[in-house]
């Protein structure tokens, strides 16, 4: 995240049983970001299985906007808010990772 004024406001990484690593960061952006950022926030969510190598990324960032790598698919993401952010992480990481958060 390039601006020092950005809060983060979650952090977390953690090993999710024996091969799979989760990293979570979200950010708060300040006003001179929310043009660039309509829903004031950036984040990055990770899972990944070091034994397979799957991998499924949410993330933002500007021009491309909200979206999800489901390993090197790529796919809109219609964001609404933190907390519907984390469900979907969790419904996409057990659909396409088929592991339980």
């Amino acid at each position: 995240m390039r601006s020092s004024e950005a809060k983060l406001i979650f952090s977390e990484k953690y090993e999710h049983g024996p091969q799979v690593i989760v990293e979570i960061k979200i950010y708060q952006l300040p006003e001179k970001d929310w043009q660039r950022y309509p829903d004031k926030v950036k984040y990055s969510l990770i899972c990944i299985d070091t034994k397979s190598k799957k991998k499924l990324l949410m993330d933002n960032h500007a021009p491309k906007g909200h979206h999800v790598h489901f390993g090197k698919t790529e796919k809109d993401y219609a964001f609404t808010s933190v907390e519907n952010l984390f469900a979907d992480f969790k419904k996409y990481v057990l659909d396409f990772m088929e592991v339980k958060l």
